[in-house]
């Protein structure tokens, strides 16, 4: 009997070591930095989650309907058990354009040309004006409504984080907040990875990034061939926690969550 309360003591003990660590890092947060992630080919989107889920960690998913590395596409049903599990731990959701598209140019008459990287147009330019740029941003969010039963926050990035003001402001006028990205939160998943190897993607990134920054990643790059999660993500986000951060979501109240990725 006295061997079974020490055991159960030596636990209590010990979930109280945790219990008073976690205590301690989170008084000695004092930074706040915000993780996002596009979707890209969804080849580590697993891998995200777990380590988000074992770091105890919220971050911002920024969705399109790319194709992914199974051959389906990100929004589709088979997503959408991943889509209710990263929904139900508690992170935030923006829209990346359904189709994917990119920023080309100014139109004539405050309008854009952009060109879709998937769907029906894919490959195309094409005039988008303040309805059809609207469409295509919430079309994300209808979808993610249809899968989760949860609306996206009323956010959005564009592809490349090319834009315009008079893209900004069509995304605005939608009612949907643009979120960039800060220099040193370009983590650089989607370089070469033999002449940007993930030790170095880790150290920059540990030893630049600030309070307050939003860093991009995505959730699987084709053209990377070392890829940058899982091998940089934990360390990352254990090197930040030492740093004194903390890891918010997406939208935030300050002028910094408008565009910083220029």
């Amino acid at each position: 009997m006295k061997y079974k309360h020490g055991i159960q003591l030596t636990v209590v003990i010990i979930i109280g070591c945790f219990a008073f660590a976690s205590s301690i890092q989170a008084a000695s947060c004092n930074k706040t930095v915000y993780l996002t992630f596009d979707t890209g080919n969804m080849s580590v989107a697993e891998k995200v989650a777990d380590i988000l889920k074992r770091q105890d960690v919220k971050a911002t998913f920024f969705l399109a309907n790319e194709k992914t590395f199974r051959g389906d596409f990100a929004l589709d049903d088979s997503w959408q058990a991943y889509w209710q599990k990263l929904a139900k731990e508690g992170q935030h959701f923006g829209s990346h354009t359904y189709d994917h598209i990119y920023f080309v140019k100014d139109g004539p008459k405050g309008e854009v040309f952009e060109k879709p990287q998937f769907g029906p147009k894919a490959g195309m330019t094409v005039l988008y004006n303040e309805a059809s740029m609207c469409k295509e941003i919430r079309k994300v969010d209808i979808r993610f409504l249809e899968l989760t039963g949860k609306p996206l926050q009323k956010i959005w990035r564009a592809p490349g984080g090319k834009t315009s003001p008079t893209l900004i402001r069509m995304g605005d006028m939608c009612g949907y907040q643009y979120i960039g990205w800060a220099p040193a939160g370009f983590l650089g998943d989607e370089l070469n990875s033999e002449k940007h190897p993930n030790s170095a993607l880790l150290e920059k990134a540990s030893r630049e990034i600030k309070d307050g920054d939003i860093t991009m990643a995505h959730l699987g790059i084709w053209s990377r061939k070392d890829p940058w999660a899982p091998a940089v993500l934990e360390q990352l986000i254990v090197n930040l926690k030492g740093r004194g951060f903390c890891f918010g979501v997406l939208p935030k109240a300050d002028k910094n969550s408008v565009d910083q990725s220029k």
